[in-house]
């Protein structure tokens, strides 16, 4: 962050530390927002819009990518939910009084709109982890890709239900109550990033994937019929 070529805005963490299922071997993702001079801003050579650097900090293997203010908003207004989780992430590496008013400005953003973010993410997630259960190349299919799955799911469900993001899978879980996901959490923290599932379990994942958006697909429709354009609420 002290090497950054520009002002920040604000820098959190995100990834699986984010979610809620980091392995002993995971790397750090920050995200965050960085600011261009004004020269950048109004002159005939733009500056750089996103700014991506990774290495090992300290001994840790730390991957910082920012965007400039104007993407990054232009994402908010978008119905991204990945920049949300950036912006309300609670494991705040750097911040700025501008950070704190931007956090209280967010949840204006929040829509049931940004359910397409999730679902979509959710479909995208699913595919490559049915690619990489497919593949010989690939080996066993891991935890990892499962988990960034069910995690995407229930952040959109909870958010139509609550009008909240949480991205922390534990935390999410307190409510859902999904049986297995204590477990497959416990195999991934205890393990590495390539912790494997077994072939057995895959029919089963499969059921409660088209299961859960089913009833993802009901809280959207649910949140229709309330004639919600978008919530005032707090941030979990």
């Amino acid at each position: 962050i002290n090497d950054h070529p520009y002002p920040l805005l604000f820098a959190t963490i995100s990834g699986a530390h984010l979610y809620g299922f980091p392995s002993p071997d995971s790397d750090f993702d920050l995200r965050g927002v960085h600011l261009l001079p004004l020269e950048e801003i109004v002159g005939l050579q733009e500056g750089r819009e996103t700014i991506e650097k990774s290495g090992i900090y300290d001994g840790m293997e730390i991957d910082l990518v920012t965007h400039d203010a104007k993407k990054f908003f232009g994402l908010m207004l978008k119905k991204n939910g990945y920049v949300m989780e950036q912006v309300l992430s609670p494991l705040i590496v750097y911040t700025t009084p501008e950070h704190e008013e931007l956090t209280a400005i967010a949840p204006d953003c929040l829509t049931k709109h940004h359910a397409h973010h999730y679902l979509g993410f959710a479909c995208t997630q699913w595919k490559l982890f049915q690619k990489a259960c497919h593949s010989v190349e690939a080996g066993p299919p891991r935890v990892k890709p499962l988990l960034y799955v069910y995690r995407v799911l229930l952040t959109g469900i909870h958010l139509m239900r609550a009008g909240k993001i949480q991205a922390n899978l534990v935390v999410l879980n307190e409510t859902i109550n999904l049986p297995y996901i204590p477990e497959l959490i416990e195999r991934k923290v205890t393990g590495t990033e390539k912790g494997t599932l077994d072939q057995a379990d895959l029919a089963f994942h499969e059921r409660e994937y088209e299961r859960l958006r089913v009833e993802f697909g009901t809280s959207v429709r649910e949140k229709s019929v309330a004639r919600e354009p978008q919530w005032r609420s707090g941030v979990e």
